[in-house]
């Protein structure tokens, strides 16, 4: 399991339990990570035995049926429950990814859930994302041009065009990504990481935008880009199935035609 940014001298203790219902034939236990900073008090685990016949099918529902009949305090982010908002984003089993899609049969013995790693939290499964989606908004992620577009129509793009804009455009800013990777970890305060850099080389791939060589210029540092090492946690991990790694070395060789 990966480290968590936890308070200063705090250990993880171990919490409160709460035991099935009587009579529940199909029971997981799921041990849950909790953390309120206003309590003053460390971390801890909470242990819940769930009926299965109680819930629905994904670990999303679990954490729902915990919160709704169980226990109230919870906290976790969510909205569309079908894998497109990214809210739900958290580690399962040990793999960050999202709880909506993730089948609670898939996971054999305790399911351990618990916040985005190597993120401050905000509170139980709650992280702070406010830095990340800082780094997003630094590179500019919209269309940027300097021609007019032509009258009453779009800007138009070929079919092949397009096609180059399929597997980054699906993102959804979830940070599975971005959070499994140690360079990441390391250098958060400079380096953009997987999930930007691929929504990064998302506008240098699309034939319609005129500022790539300010796109490119804006990237090539030592920290914003240059920090990763292909480790590729970030493609194994992506809940959509993207290869943040590629776009990354996308970038990389833009960056190295024009200097030839």
């Amino acid at each position: 399991m990966a480290e968590f940014v936890l308070p200063r001298n705090s250990r993880i203790r171990k919490g409160k339990t709460f035991p099935a219902p009587a009579g529940a034939k199909r029971v997981k236990t799921f041990r849950v990570y909790r953390w309120d900073p206003e309590s003053g008090e460390n971390p801890r685990i909470d242990t819940y035995d769930i009926d299965l016949d109680n819930c629905g099918p994904m670990v999303l529902d679990a954490l729902i049926h915990i919160k709704n009949d169980i226990d109230s305090t919870l906290t976790f982010r969510r909205s569309c429950r079908e894998g497109i908002c990214g809210s739900c984003a958290m580690t399962i089993d040990g793999m960050n990814t999202l709880a909506c899609t993730k089948p609670i049969d898939e996971i054999r013995g305790k399911v351990k859930v618990y916040p985005l790693p190597h993120m401050h939290v905000v509170k139980d499964l709650v992280p702070d994302l406010n830095h990340i989606y800082a780094q997003y908004t630094s590179i500019k992620p919209w269309l940027q041009t300097e021609t007019a577009p032509p009258p009453d129509v779009e800007r138009p793009q070929s079919p092949e065009e397009r096609a180059k804009l399929d597997g980054l455009y699906e993102c959804i800013l979830c940070f599975c990504c971005s959070t499994s990777c140690p360079s990441y970890w390391w250098n958060a305060d400079r380096y953009l990481g997987p999930a930007i850099l691929l929504q990064a080389y998302r506008w240098l791939a699309d034939s319609r935008d005129e500022a790539t060589g300010e796109r490119l210029d804006d990237l090539e540092d030592p920290f914003r880009l240059y920090r990763c090492h292909t480790i590729m946690n970030c493609t194994k991990t992506c809940p959509k199935g993207l290869n943040p790694g590629r776009a990354i070395g996308e970038i990389k060789k833009m960056i190295m035609a024009r200097t030839e």
